[in-house]
């Protein structure tokens, strides 16, 4: 077998990316090499150094998305005080390698497998990842929202696990919303039907388009809605109006948007991609503000979305501890970190038990607060 790095999608033909990422449309070769080709990821510090893995007969066999990186932005697996406490000792965190879908807390494989690659595969590109730091002097490696049965492959390595939280939906064979309303407790079924009113109340028209339904037009005013919630809240939006423009070819079938118009004219939208079993809910944004319009685009027209085409799982984003009144339960995530100098991993490793330690106690707690109905015993 042979490993080998690129610095560009755009060496690795797309079906046989493709054959190895599976039906998770953020590992697809479209919207990971769209990002590199539509200008989001240098800007934002994001250099391509993607690990392949080619067998004796030249297929390839096994990848790794791999990024050097020189700030933490756009991980949501925040590591800035580590940063800050290693340079304060007099070391430099920066650069560092990350493993990760750009700008998206989507929980998936990390390391991509033909069938029938097996454990030599996944051994041979963790390692690498971690002699991909020795020999060029690199502070740390983080593998960030993992599947939890690839944590043995980055352990062995010798990488330390951080866990971390969201909420997710999932659709419990509900035949259409109100079932799901039913599930719920009075009090959260009272309160979700009267969100959904104040909507109704505000002369607002929404509407779902998926797929090549999308036009230029559609993708143009989103992108206005995006830049919206960035320019609020964070600052420089990440994804330019290219990216969204070319998802529809880059990603047939997979984008949906949903729309929001008053008085004839678009004034929020919410953007989600659909792959196997699942709705992955990612952006959104207005410009104007309508009460409740938020939870409308992005949970309940999106739940609605899951049951009506039958899929099993909304995951709606990173944080948000209010979904747990609109349906939505915790679920647990990883990400992995190999840290290089001695006696700063001590320091992270004995951070990260207490971490775990607060969260497990945190998620266990939540149960308390869950939206259903509790069985009657």
């Amino acid at each position: 077998m042979r490993l080998s790095v690129t610095d560009s999608l755009a060496t690795v033909e797309p079906a046989a990316w493709d054959a190895l990422a599976g039906s998770d449309p953020f590992l697809r070769h479209g919207f990971l090499h769209g990002l590199e080709d539509t200008d989001c990821l240098a800007p934002q510090g994001w250099y391509p150094q993607h690990l392949l893995v080619h067998d004796d007969d030249q297929r390839l066999v096994g990848a790794m998305p791999l990024y050097l990186r020189d700030n933490s932005y756009g991980e949501f697996v925040f590591d800035w005080s580590w940063a800050d406490a290693y340079e304060r000792a007099g070391g430099r965190y920066y650069p560092k390698l990350v493993t990760a879908v750009p700008f998206s807390p989507v929980s998936g494989h990390r390391l991509l497998l033909a069938p029938g690659a097996g454990v030599e595969v996944a051994a041979l590109l963790a390692g690498a990842g971690v002699r991909a730091c020795e020999d060029n002097a690199l502070s740390s490696w983080h593998c960030l929202f993992l599947r939890e049965d690839e944590k043995p492959v980055f352990e062995q390595a010798g990488l330390l696990a951080r866990l971390g939280c969201q909420y997710h939906w999932f659709n419990d064979g509900y035949v259409d919303f109100d079932a799901f309303l039913a599930a719920l407790s009075s009090k959260k079924r009272k309160q979700i039907k009267r969100e959904r009113r104040q909507v109704a109340t505000q002369n607002l028209v929404v509407e779902t388009l998926v797929g090549d339904a999308i036009g230029a037009e559609h993708w143009a005013v989103f992108h206005q809605f995006y830049c919206s919630t960035f320019h609020r809240k964070w600052g420089e939006p990440r994804l330019t109006e290219a990216f969204f423009q070319s998802l529809n070819e880059r990603l047939p079938g997979a984008p949906v948007l949903i729309l929001a118009r008053a008085d004839g004219h678009y004034v929020a939208g919410a953007f989600a991609l659909q792959g196997g079993d699942t709705l992955y809910g990612r952006h959104w944004g207005c410009t104007a503000y309508h009460d409740t319009l938020h939870f409308e685009l992005c949970y309940y027209q999106t739940i609605d979305f899951c049951i009506r085409n039958g899929l099993a799982r909304l995951d709606a984003g990173a944080q948000g501890e209010h979904k747990l009144a609109r349906g939505f339960v915790p679920v647990k995530t990883w990400s992995m970190h190999w840290i290089g100098d001695r006696g700063f991993r001590r320091a992270v490793a004995d951070f990260l038990a207490r971490e775990h330690t607060a969260l497990e106690h945190y998620i266990a707690g939540l149960d308390a607060h869950l939206a259903f109905r509790q069985a009657s015993t």
